[in-house]
């Protein structure tokens, strides 16, 4: 199985570490700029032809797919925060294990018998 190449590169040799497009020296935060901006994503192409729009489209999709796992664990993370927290249970105290209740029937059980 191939594994799908990220369409973002982050190399300390390439614009000191920033991300860019894959196999260019195009930083992703410059589509984002352009969008910011209300220009296009076509025009964000034209101006930067080592750039493709599969690249693009695919630097869109982790972002919309990162932002909603985001959001998720986000929401997960405030509902556990917002759960009380569950006590321990109750540590059983009798002697042999049984709980109050088993103890007490088999202490009768064993009287009768004599």
């Amino acid at each position: 199985m191939m594994r799908k190449r990220s369409p973002i590169e982050v190399s300390p040799e390439i614009m000191s570490g920033s991300p860019v497009f894959a196999g260019t020296r195009v930083l992703v935060t410059t589509l984002f700029d352009y969008l910011k901006g209300g220009e296009s994503v076509g025009e964000f192409l034209d101006d930067f032809p080592t750039v493709s729009r599969d690249q693009a489209v695919a630097v869109l999709a982790l972002l919309g797919k990162n932002l909603i796992d985001a959001t998720v664990a986000g929401r997960v993370a405030a509902k556990k925060a917002q759960t009380p927290a569950r006590s321990a249970p109750r540590q059983d105290r009798s002697r042999n294990g049984l709980g109050r209740a088993q103890e007490r029937r088999a202490t009768a059980a064993g009287a009768k018998r004599l």
